[in-house]
């Protein structure tokens, strides 16, 4: 009989194990170290390479194992012992006898009982062992494989290429394809190895048509795989949905469970409790089921920083997502299960989105919003799941989703214009704007064609803008919404005045500004207050601006608005600076930077920052100018960094 797996107590320490998903190379990189090693001279006694075929339906077995490794090692036939525990003793005795080191790879084991009875009884002789699960069972030096980087996948596929024809130019002629089908087959080198050998079959066409067959199937696997050209170096099947498969089929249950939902997940990364709500899971049962599968390689652990601390998120290989949506799709029960779990999943981001979203805009003495504390709180869960946010917005398309996630869209706009994030903005916008239509909606589709605008407005799209907020504010008008009406009003107003139409600007934000007196609604007055000032300023009523905008502040500091005040003091700068007086334009921007500087706004504070150096550069005070510009590298953390080498080259020009 084998001898027990439990009996580590004599076993070697020297043994290493190279672990990773199926088709991530194991087996490529164990026997490729074992030729350079011998080449080096480290194991002049040889090498012994065993299969254990530990994924396929029939694995073999620690008992079949030995027998070849005696048969390797010269023992057959009459020599060969009668029992099994006879054979592991001859087996021992063999390598103990032999002075000259030699390495033994155990290639696809996956369980510890397949190799722990054949590991060698001493130190002298080293192990290799190659699995995809990382085995807890042996002390043992772990080498986990990940997939490929962008550059290696391209040159991967580009090698595969040359060295069956050095004349194939499709690499060097469609670098784009090339790296989108490296994205495609999710930088796995059994993928990448299996599109080149379609591509080498289908020399006449170029790298494009595959992508285009690639996107259109929608799972790589099943044109890989029909296209798969029979075996490897190793006489192995090239094809990756049974190597899925098999790992799939292996799991536990719960874990097999939570691997479907995951590949339903929005986002290609994922935080343990949107995963948790997925799963209908308390958080601690989820984070040790997502340990158990990461030990698998089917899920991997991704530490991120969110600013204050560490913060784990999870992720799922593409192939491996591809694959476990066709699983669902498959199966109409697990399809429902999928649907309660994306349901429960856009519950959750709409609960905690909202949260956000009403701390962002939380003024003193109103109600304080649940969760989050202060706005770096709900900032940094907006940024840790901002992909997955964007991604459940799209979900509006189904008409299960559409309400939920149409307002979610909403909740996200004060977020993504603050970390101007324009093309999330522009995309979440457009997916409301298409849901709301198609559904007859009026008062929604209002919103968001007003949230589009001024998306489009901040990416310099000004008439594109104005054409959005003039929708919105007729639809408004048609519902008789005179508070919606006047927000369009306001925003219309600085789209006309960014392309020169300025007297039709400074009639929009007079009509937006009447609207909001007659309401009673000072913040917003406020707002429009501002954005006069700024639009009597361009043009030319450095009085009428100066006043406007020291309304709006007035009117922030009433209702505590500090971030807005801080705007107000900035836009009054630049009308005192216009007017000549440029010491109270220095005292304006410095209550600027200081608002600013309070909420992080790296971006407006850069802007003051810049427009500070201008009041000091005007004045003939060049050092004071040279270091504001010089601070205002301020814009480098609000990730502008045009604005920031605008600055700097300013600096430089001073010095």
């Amino acid at each position: 009989m084998a001898p027990s797996t439990d009996d580590t107590s004599t076993l070697p320490l020297l043994i290493f194990a190279v672990t990773g998903m199926g088709g991530i190379g194991k087996t490529a990189l164990a026997v490729e170290a074992a030729h350079r090693a011998r080449a080096q001279g480290w194991f002049p006694g040889g090498t012994l390479f065993v299969d254990l075929r530990g994924y396929d339906d029939d694995p073999v077995t620690a008992d079949q194992a030995v027998l070849a490794l005696l048969d390797a090692l010269g023992v057959q036939g009459q020599d060969l012992p009668p029992t099994a525990e006879r054979q592991y003793d001859v087996y021992r005795e063999l390598l103990a006898e032999r002075r000259e080191r030699m390495l033994l790879i155990l290639d696809n084991a996956s369980d510890p009982s397949q190799y722990v009875p054949l590991l060698p009884g001493s130190d002298h002789h080293r192990v290799l062992i190659t699995s995809r699960d990382r085995s807890d069972a042996l002390p043992m030096r772990l080498i986990d494989l990940e997939a490929l980087d962008p550059a290696e996948s391209v040159a991967l596929v580009t090698r595969a290429l040359h060295d069956t024809d050095e004349r194939d130019e499709r690499p060097a002629r469609e670098p784009e394809a090339l790296r989108e089908l490296a994205d495609l087959c999710g930088h796995l080198p059994l993928a990448l190895q299996i599109a080149a050998g379609m591509l080498r079959r289908r020399r006449h066409r170029d790298i494009a048509s595959l992508v285009t067959e690639i996107r259109k199937a929608g799972d790589p696997t099943v044109v890989l795989d029909n296209g798969s050209p029979g075996t490897d170096l190793y006489g192995r099947s090239l094809v990756l949905r049974p190597v899925l498969e098999t790992s799939y089929r292996r799991l536990p249950l719960d874990q097999a469970r939570l691997l479907r939902l995951l590949c339903l997940a929005p986002g290609a990364e994922t935080g343990a409790e949107t995963i948790a709500a997925l799963a209908d899971l308390e958080l601690e049962p989820a984070l040790c089921l997502l340990e158990e599968l990461a030990a698998t390689h089917l899920v991997t652990p991704v530490r991120c920083i969110d600013g204050t601390a560490p913060a784990m998120r999870w992720r799922v290989h593409d192939l491996v997502r591809g694959f476990g949506v066709g699983v669902v799709k498959g199966d109409a029960g697990l399809w429902e299960e999928g649907e309660a779990a994306r349901e429960r999943v856009l519950a959750y981001h709409y609960r905690w989105a909202r949260a956000a979203n009403d701390r962002l805009r939380w003024l003193p003495g109103r109600e304080e919003p649940e969760r989050f504390g202060d706005r770096a709180e709900a900032l940094a869960w907006l940024d840790s799941e901002r992909a997955g946010l964007v991604a459940a917005v799209q979900w509006a398309r189904e008409e299960r989703y559409a309400g939920t996630a149409v307002r979610l869209s909403q909740y996200l706009a004060e977020y993504l214009n603050w970390r101007r994030s324009f093309d999330d903005l522009i995309t979440v916008c457009g997916v409301a704007l298409e849901v709301a239509h198609g559904a007859g909606d009026q008062e929604m589709e209002a919103i968001a064609w007003h949230s589009l605008g001024n998306a489009l407005q901040q990416t310099g799209r000004a008439e594109e803008a104005i054409d959005a907020h003039t929708r919105a504010r007729d639809l408004f008008q048609a519902a008789r919404a005179p508070l919606r009406e006047a927000i369009v009003w306001d925003s219309l107003g600085i789209a006309l005045r960014d392309v020169g139409r300025v007297a039709e600007a400074i009639d929009a934000h007079t009509r937006a500004r009447d609207l909001f007196q007659a309401a009673g609604d000072l913040p917003r007055e406020a707002r429009t207050w501002n954005n006069l000032g700024n639009t009597l300023r361009q043009a030319g009523q450095a009085g009428g601006a100066v006043d406007a905008n020291a309304r709006a502040r007035d009117l922030y500091q009433t209702v505590g608005d500090r971030h807005r005040e801080a705007g107000a003091w900035n836009n009054l700068g630049n009308n005192l600076r216009d007017a000549g007086r440029v010491e109270e334009a220095v005292e304006a921007y410095e209550q600027a930077l200081q608002g600013y500087r309070e909420f992080d706004d790296w971006y407006a504070a850069g802007r003051t920052l810049s427009n500070l150096a201008l009041a000091h550069k005007n004045t003939n005070r060049p050092a004071e100018a040279r270091a504001h510009y010089l601070q205002s590298a301020a814009f480098t953390r609000a990730n502008a960094p045009t604005e920031a080498a605008y600055a700097q080259s300013h600096a430089d020009a001073l010095t």
